[in-house]
């Protein structure tokens, strides 16, 4: 893969052919290049195909020191997608987070690809950037941007500029690469499948953004009377917002919702009616890549303050049956901290048989992050029957994945709403191999015959696309 995380200060660091590389001091050191007295993860080079043997990142069903995170498949086949929370993200203050919603044909492995090497980029690129401004002398990153007695309004300000470019630059450029990797990839074919990416890092009391696609950033806070409000942290960046429809239609792209769910503006190619694309930015989709669809992240950086008390990650399987004041009341008022994220799931999953009984019921994920630090007591973590942080369970219902998307695991087209009889009977005939067995084709029919999706987030593969699969 290319990618690697050293944790020893012996170790030497190997890189691959995308170039990207951690030196060996890169979790052992603060952002002012302190060394701190800490535990490491290993005395080795971890590759980003042992990233799940890291004590402190979870990416299946669970919790860790401060969140938790559940995920729970729907009903159009394979779970789509993917979360992370990677906690000593580059010092003991910093914690990563990530939701990613894959959709097309490959999208599993998209969102799992993302999950797993876009962290790494981006802690690459903080690293780069801080070795050479040590080596510059210029001041390295801040960590809270909060005026002392001897700093001057102008001096905090220019801080918080800088922190922010610097950041900005960060997300940017691990965004890029990320598609880029996508693109080259030999063995993973995202013409027509991507995903969506909404991912947090937290150091102290700042909070930094990066985000595309539909996959949405709340926060839980208290107002002046101590009771509990919604702050939406990211935008949904659907296509018809006004600056991302008119860089697609500048592009020679198509803006249009369909007759018969005409609250769903989608991404149309220029000379056919597909994919039909239900967001304006995603990782991969490289067929709507020319047309206006990009993988830029939009940028945000909050000061956190002692009123903010959690944040909730989820992919909009939760947020089609869940407004952000609801599911701020869900994770509030769960019984225990560990247990949130999986009520929210369970919640959205009754939703959708109450609001769209008809529907099939998307995939759902989620993160909380507790922003002062604390969880459950281990006994109140085992009575909720999560897996541990280092025990990798997996309720999602899917086949042990690959890390890099190259072995074998079903590939389930998810349901495209393409009225064609030929491809429904083909993909009735596809069998998923799940943790209780095989479901038949007369299951996948009956799948088939129980609705529509609400919101597909694509429609329909372009023909070309297909001629192109077949040769």
């Amino acid at each position: 893969m290319g990618c690697c995380v050293s944790t020893s200060s012996r170790s030497t660091c190997s890189s691959g052919s995308n170039g990207d590389m951690i030196t060996p001091s890169c979790l052992d050191v603060g952002f002012c290049g302190q060394k701190r007295a800490r535990r490491t993860f290993s005395d080795h080079v971890i590759s980003l195909h042992h990233l799940s043997s890291l004590p402190s990142r979870i990416f299946a069903n669970g919790k860790s020191r401060g969140s938790c995170i559940f995920t729970q498949q729907g009903r159009k086949g394979i779970n789509q997608d993917a979360m992370v929370v990677w906690e000593d993200f580059m010092s003991e203050d910093m914690i990563f987070c990530g939701v990613f919603d894959g959709h097309g044909p490959h999208g599993h492995l998209v969102a799992r690809k993302v999950r797993d090497t876009l962290p790494v980029k981006l802690l690459s690129f903080l690293h780069s950037k801080e070795s050479k401004q040590n080596e510059s002398g210029k001041a390295c990153f801040k960590r809270n941007i909060k005026p002392d007695g001897g700093d001057s309004e102008k001096d905090c300000s220019a801080a918080e500029d800088k922190l922010n470019s610097t950041w900005r630059e960060a997300f940017t450029k691990a965004y890029k690469a990320m598609d880029r990797e996508l693109k080259s990839h030999s063995n993973l074919d995202c013409f027509c499948s991507g995903s969506t990416s909404v991912t947090i890092v937290k150091q102290g009391s700042n909070l930094f953004m990066g985000y595309i696609g539909d996959s949405r950033a709340i926060m839980g806070s208290k107002d002046n009377n101590d009771s509990m409000v919604a702050v939406q942290l990211t935008v949904d960046l659907k296509p018809d917002l006004p600056r991302e429809a008119e860089r697609i239609k500048q592009c020679k792209g198509r803006v249009f919702a369909l007759q018969d769910e005409p609250e769903v503006p989608r991404v149309w190619l220029p000379f056919d009616d597909a994919p039909g694309l239900a967001m304006a930015r995603a990782f991969g989709d490289f067929c709507l890549k020319e047309y206006g669809v990009i993988s830029i992240p939009e940028f945000s950086h909050r000061l956190l303050t002692d009123r903010d008390q959690f944040i909730v990650l989820a992919s909009d399987g939760v947020w089609d049956v869940l407004s952000n004041e609801e599911v701020v009341e869900i994770v509030s008022s769960a019984p225990t901290r560990s247990s949130a994220a999986r009520i929210l799931v369970n919640s959205a999953a009754r939703e959708w048989k109450l609001k769209y009984p008809t529907s099939k019921m998307d995939d759902c994920a989620v993160v909380c992050v507790f922003l002062d630090g604390k969880m459950d007591s281990e006994s109140d973590y085992e009575e909720q029957g999560f897996s541990s942080a280092t025990i990798q369970s997996n309720h999602s219902g899917n086949p042990i994945e690959s890390d890099d998307g190259q072995k074998s695991e079903p590939s389930l087209q998810r349901n495209f709403t393409v009225r064609s009889s030929e491809e429904n009977e083909t993909y009735g005939a596809v069998s998923i191999d799940v943790e209780d067995g095989t479901a038949s084709a007369d299951d996948q029919n009956w799948l088939g015959l129980e609705g529509v999706t609400r919101v597909n987030s694509l429609v329909q593969l372009p023909r070309f696309s297909t001629e192109r699969s077949n040769s």
